[in-house]
């Protein structure tokens, strides 16, 4: 399995990442790898909504969404959620959607899509990555903070772990698909904050069924949650949005 690891100048590093490649563990490797000092992607105004989309949302009722959804420049018509199921504000561009909880507002969901696209070429465009084609597209074990890049489809077949401290960031960079597994989980270790972990995809992203999703997914074409999936994070799809009887908790 071919990585291409960029790793800093301590020496201790140097010394992990050596026992690790001897020892062929994947998930060595990317604990080793120094990824300190990344800046957190700015969400600009977008980061007031937990699921914000062009071109609508759908949703298998009953699903619970804490914080406020938003679509634009697609009509209201397109947000299918219920009020009973978003603790917090609907925003649309038009006064149709779900009633009594929708506000029209054109201007703020205008702000917030080119905020969210603003971001999603940010966390797309960081360099210096310290991992690339990590796991041959296979997303799993123990990963340290850092920048991490595919240019193939990526799959989360089992449990990922981050592990690092409340202001260390992870980007993960994808220039295809992202899909997780039937009951796959990202968990967060050491003090890790939902609020610093970014997924830029430029193809779709899919969670699967009963899966745990820890981070905020920038997507440049759609996000389709599956079936009891839940999601402590933030849902932004530069398409739709798809719903499926799920919890999607805005990460604090």
């Amino acid at each position: 399995m071919e990585e291409h690891v960029m790793t800093s100048s301590k020496k201790y590093s140097k010394m992990l990442i050596l026992a690790a490649l001897l020892a062929g563990s994947v998930g060595v490797i990317a604990s080793a790898v120094a990824g300190g000092g990344q800046a957190p992607v700015n969400l600009g105004s977008a980061g007031t909504f937990a699921i914000l989309s062009k071109s609508g949302i759908t949703d298998v009722f009953r699903s619970s969404v804490t914080g406020n959804v938003g679509t634009s420049p697609i009509t209201g018509a397109a947000l299918l959620l219920t009020c009973e199921e978003v603790n917090g504000k609907v925003y649309t561009v038009t006064a149709a959607g779900p009633l009594p909880c929708t506000t029209s507002d054109p201007s703020l969901l205008t702000s917030a899509v080119n905020d969210m696209e603003a971001a999603y070429t940010d966390a797309a465009g960081r360099t210096a990555p310290n991992a690339t084609e990590l796991g041959g597209g296979e997303l799993s074990g123990n990963l340290a903070p850092g920048i991490y890049k595919w240019s193939s489809p990526v799959v989360l077949s089992t449990d990922l772990t981050l592990t690092g401290g409340p202001n260390d960031v992870w980007i993960f960079q994808m220039s295809q698909t992202f899909n997780t597994a039937v009951s796959s989980n990202i968990k967060l270790a050491g003090g890790a904050q939902a609020k610093n972990v970014f997924f830029a995809v430029a193809g779709a992203t899919t969670l699967g069924v009963s899966s745990h999703f820890e981070g905020i997914i920038l997507d440049k074409t759609m996000i389709a949650v599956n079936t009891h999936a839940t999601v402590n994070g933030r849902l932004f799809a530069q398409t739709a949005v798809t719903l499926q009887m799920n919890t999607i908790t805005e990460p604090k």
